[in-house]
């Protein structure tokens, strides 16, 4: 493990869970109904268990990868393949780690635009976020952790909140069960992956665990966890809403809100909105420090530098994507990358990993 790391820099196993559910749930929660039914209809929630069940594989291969090398991805890169194309890889992770911290910023930006202030430059937003992740990042790994956990604790009322519309609900809808086909199954499972994104991050943060091989089962708790959060939320929606409304509702979550209605609250939903920057805020905040210290491992630059480079960066392209094409083509595009990252590159490097470990204990045997 990185010798760097000191043991009161580092957290225990059971943060894991608090690290991997508040990185899996975020931005797309709001409306990943409407992309997962255009393909599956009714038997969307299938595909969310589907997808589920692949990137829990996907989460255990990753850790049997750095149990072996006990360091984080980009030292494990500089030994599998080398200075040169160890770096590069390394980098382009870095830069998706990035893509991911401005794809969270901008959607939640386009929501408060939406729902609440149609004329916010997307720039206020994104100068309140670099002074915000600054400070905090500059605290270390610990006060990020910290973050998550708040992520994760206070807004967990919402999921009983959004069982409230189960009094208009049909479940009659959601039968008879199977009804598309294997192929548009699966698809629809890949078109849920910006939701369950967010697991490669234990590759960056593996060394600032305590006992970090013992840590498996509180990832993989917090894991399944966001599968059921997703799956019993696409059983609101598919109950709620017809299969045409959910067609044509971008965020059926946040719609579900406006159903609620409190004596003290007219607008339930802006409630909502607001309660999601406690849930996308550990989002962005560990995808920084995952870019911010990769760049760090890779070259003689202090982790700050690279982190006021990344925020300054954030600022000055989220204006970029005003349209909702455009946004919604960024989306797609990091969740494409997201998808083969965990379904095709880490089982490569899963098996390149098998390929050196018994090569190199047959040349211990040998010598």
């Amino acid at each position: 493990m990185d010798s760097n790391i000191k043991e009161n820099f580092q957290v225990g196993p059971p943060m894991v869970f608090f690290l991997v559910h508040a990185i899996q749930v975020g931005v797309g929660i709001l409306g990943f109904q409407r992309v997962v039914v255009q393909r599956t209809g009714y038997d969307g929630w299938i595909s969310v268990i589907i997808a589920g069940t692949v990137f829990s594989l996907a989460l255990s291969m990753m850790y049997s990868i750095l149990r072996a090398h006990n360091t984080d991805i980009i030292e494990i890169h500089r030994r599998l393949f080398g200075k040169w194309l160890g770096c590069i890889l390394s980098f382009l992770m870095v830069l998706y780690f990035f893509a991911l911290a401005v794809l969270v910023n901008r959607t939640y930006v386009e929501v408060v635009q939406v729902w609440m202030f149609e004329e916010l430059p997307p720039w206020v937003l994104g100068m309140i976020s670099f002074v915000f992740f600054y400070y905090l990042i500059l605290g270390g790994f610990r006060a990020v952790v910290g973050l998550c956990v708040i992520g994760v604790v206070l807004p967990s009322a919402i999921v009983f909140i959004l069982l409230l519309p189960l009094e208009y609900a049909q479940f009659l809808n959601l039968l008879p069960i199977w009804k598309h086909s294997l192929e548009e199954i699966l698809l629809g499972a890949k078109d849920t992956a910006l939701t369950f994104l967010g697991i490669e991050f234990i590759l960056m943060f593996y060394p600032f665990i305590k006992n970090a091989s013992d840590s498996q089962k509180w990832a993989q708790l917090g894991h399944w966890v966001t599968v059921f959060s997703y799956t019993l939320l696409m059983f609101v929606s598919l109950a709620f809403y017809s299969e045409e409304q959910l067609n044509r509702t971008i965020w059926a979550t946040l719609t579900l809100l406006k159903v609620i209605e409190l004596p003290f609250v007219e607008r339930f939903e802006y409630i909502g909105v607001s309660l999601w920057l406690i849930i996308i805020a550990p989002n962005i905040a560990l995808a920084l420090w995952a870019a911010s210290r990769g760049i760090k491992r890779m070259f003689p630059i202090r982790q700050r530098y690279a982190l006021i480079f990344f925020l300054t960066a954030m600022v000055v392209i989220m204006p970029v994507f005003q349209s909702r094409q455009r946004i919604d083509q960024f989306n797609d595009y990091v969740s494409n990358v997201g998808f083969y990252f965990l379904t095709v590159y880490i089982p490569l490097l899963f098996i390149i990993q098998l390929i050196v470990s018994k090569r190199s204990k047959n040349n211990d045997q040998k010598g």
